[in-house]
């Protein structure tokens, strides 16, 4: 990957946290870092400039994560709804990680933070992107991370192709 041209945008309001993202992305090659403090800052960024992957916090004043990824995903005003979301967090309860994930975003990445995890977030929203779903309660990428191959129940989804096996 060519980390040298990724354009990457870090929100959170904690500026020792921006710092070390920014270093970890500087590391591995890239230079085309912007920053934010709260989610709010975060759109008008992202109306200024041209981003790839918003890398953000979940827990965040006065506009945390979630919030911010909802206006990013389905205000008429939004930038670009289909970016790429990272979100940090370090409580990762699993009703948060439902919340954020129902909110369009499409990885997570635990605190603390590693080289290795941030790497591996950015190559997977880069070379391996999924598919954008909009339904009547939800806009972002596909929840679905997997196919299972014993399952035999209906069909869920219009596109997808009639087996005799599945229900109707």
């Amino acid at each position: 990957m060519r980390y040298e041209l990724l354009k990457i945008l870090l929100v959170d309001d904690n500026h020792h946290m921006r710092v070390l993202l920014g270093e970890i992305l500087r590391a591995i090659g890239c230079r085309h870092i912007r920053e934010a403090n709260d989610g709010a800052e975060g759109l008008q960024v992202l109306r200024n400039h041209p981003v790839d992957i918003v890398i953000t916090d979940l827990s965040m004043q006065p506009l945390d994560g979630i919030d911010f990824v909802r206006l990013l995903r389905n205000s008429p005003d939004s930038p670009n709804p289909m970016i790429p979301v990272i979100m940090i967090t370090g409580h990762a309860t699993q009703r948060r990680v439902s919340e954020a994930r129902d909110a369009g975003v499409n990885e997570f990445l635990a605190k603390p933070l590693t080289a290795r995890g941030v790497v591996e977030r950015i190559s997977q929203v880069v070379d391996h992107a999924r598919g954008f779903v909009r339904t009547e309660g939800y806009f972002g990428p596909d929840r679905r991370r997997r196919v299972d191959p014993s399952y035999g129940g209906p069909m869920r989804r219009s596109t997808d192709a009639k087996t005799g096996d599945a229900e109707e």
